[in-house]
């Protein structure tokens, strides 16, 4: 009986289907996006997530456009932020992401974030900070300007943590690339604090040249359960930059109550969009 049982389970299992494989599910489209695949000069993929307009061109004849770093952690809230609030809805977030499902690719942002490191302390490997600003001022700007009706005068970048001090690199580095930036919870305590090089001669620069600045904007953004050190070091720069201010330069410091490090680029996508969509130059 037990014997006749088994073999009726064994036909029974045997004519079931199998799948060597697991069916592949299909990938999560968002509503209102696309995705291209661009490569930068030495050939590395980045996965480019575009949120599109909606509705007609805005009074100025042209689209404000909002740069996300990070973009396969960041994107999807800044979009359905976007969408939600109909003011918004005919500007464009352009997420730079990498291919591959990892929300954070640790690899990738930590060359493309930083500065050259010694040989002995290029674990993991550093210094792509000019090669991403190449790529996005070379390569990915003009093509979305090819793609769309994009205002200038209106292009904006975010960062967090490593990209929030990417962003500070950029506005201090090539100050007329961008017209506002977001660093949220940024950095600066990295490789024996960098940056403060680099603050130091745009200062100069926009003391000698402050049409470079008359129309730009720097939010910084921290969490107050950030580290202590993060939330002293953005409070330090505002306070350093707003002399500046002279010159055209809008400066401010913000602490998001309740939030710590990781949870702040979550909380925060509707407060970006208004720091970068509601400043107009006429």
């Amino acid at each position: 009986m037990l014997r006749s049982c088994c073999t009726a389970l064994l036909i029974l299992l045997c004519s079931l289907p199998v799948f060597a494989n697991p069916p592949e599910t299909p990938a999560v489209k968002l509503d209102g996006t696309e995705q291209w695949l661009m490569h930068n000069a030495a050939g590395t993929p980045y996965r480019i997530m575009v949120s599109l307009p909606e509705g007609e061109l805005p009074w100025t004849g042209a689209r404000s456009v909002l740069y996300i770093l990070d973009a396969n952690a960041y994107f999807p809230g800044f979009h359905a932020a976007k969408r939600g609030l109909k003011a918004y809805r005919q500007s464009i977030i352009v997420g730079i992401a990498y291919p591959g499902s990892d929300p954070l690719n640790f690899l990738r942002r930590s060359y493309d974030f930083s500065p050259p490191a010694p040989a002995d302390l290029n674990d993991p490997p550093q210094g792509g900070q000019d090669e991403l600003l190449d790529f996005i001022e070379q390569q990915l700007m003009p093509a979305v300007a090819e793609r769309f009706s994009v205002d200038p005068h209106q292009q904006s970048l975010f960062g967090h943590s490593f990209g929030g001090m990417f962003a500070l690199y950029t506005l201090f580095t090539r100050p007329t690339l961008f017209d506002h930036l977001v660093a949220a919870s940024p950095s600066q305590w990295w490789s024996d604090r960098f940056l403060l090089q680099h603050e130091r001669a745009f200062v100069h620069q926009v003391q000698a040249r402050s049409e470079l600045v008359t129309h730009t904007s720097l939010a910084l953004i921290t969490a107050e359960r950030d580290a202590p050190a993060t939330r002293e070091d953005a409070r330090g720069l505002a306070a350093r930059l707003q002399p500046l201010s002279i010159h055209g330069l809008r400066v401010s410091e913000q602490v998001i109550e309740g939030e710590d490090h990781m949870s702040l680029p979550y909380r925060i996508p509707s407060l970006v969009l208004e720091q970068v969509f509601s400043n107009r130059r006429r």
